[in-house]
């Protein structure tokens, strides 16, 4: 009879269980919109001096329809820990990145040196993340190259490694050939689909640009929900 008993609350137990995760995986598909807050336009009109080759992407004449995410997202990088490749940068300092400011003004971003370039952000524990947003420099028509985006548990990015985007297209960066289009910066930031993916640190690369060959980074933001 005991034993019985032991079954029946073990499966209780059980399914008390998946009902919570149910519940749980039900709020997380109630989606809406990210309240993204774009900054200022920096400049009208159409590049007319730039000769585009197969692996950058046409620029956009519509504004980017809204993402959905899961109900609850917050930028959990926001006035998070910044690191990087390079320790000593050209203008500005790393703060800048999760600082919130993402106007294309002279102080609102930090500029690395030439080459390919990383910052990182610890966001203090492991998330699901299903948006990125970068902000390189929307000050003029620009393309980056080389952009990459890394998440990982481990900080030194050794293991457990997830790409979730990289225009790389001829290894220049020796990281892989990447499949990614390169694109125009713009104030409305590259958006990428992390498509819920787990990790704490988020790493983006970078190895200058069609208008420098510096590495500028005004703002990231990583839109998730906080494992606990």
């Amino acid at each position: 009879m005991m034993k019985m008993m032991n079954l029946k609350h073990t499966a209780w137990i059980a399914a008390a269980s998946l009902l919570a995760g149910g519940a749980l995986r039900a709020a997380e598909q109630e989606l809406a919109p990210l309240p993204l807050k774009l900054p200022v336009p920096a400049f009208m009109g159409t590049p007319t001096d730039m000769e585009l080759g197969p692996h950058v992407e046409p620029l956009s004449e519509t504004p980017r329809p809204p993402f959905l995410a899961p109900k609850g997202v917050k930028n959990l990088a926001a006035g998070k820990k910044v690191t990087s490749s390079d320790k000593s940068p050209i203008t500005g300092t790393l703060d800048l990145v999760t600082d919130g400011n993402k106007e294309a003004a002279d102080d609102a971003f930090v500029e690395l040196h030439r080459r390919t370039q990383w910052v990182q952000i610890d966001l203090g524990q492991r998330a699901k993340i299903y948006a990125i947003l970068i902000w390189h420099a929307h000050n003029t028509y620009q393309v980056y190259h080389d952009v990459i985006v890394q998440v990982s548990d481990d900080p030194d990015f050794t293991t457990g490694v997830k790409t979730l985007f990289n225009n790389d297209y001829d290894n220049s960066s020796g990281l892989g050939i990447g499949t990614d289009k390169e694109y125009f910066e713009s104030y409305e930031g590259k958006l990428i689909d992390a498509k819920g993916v787990e990790g704490r640190y988020v790493r983006l690369y970078s190895r200058g640009s069609t208008y420098s060959a510096l590495n500028r980074y005004t703002e990231v933001e990583v839109w998730g929900l906080p494992i606990k």
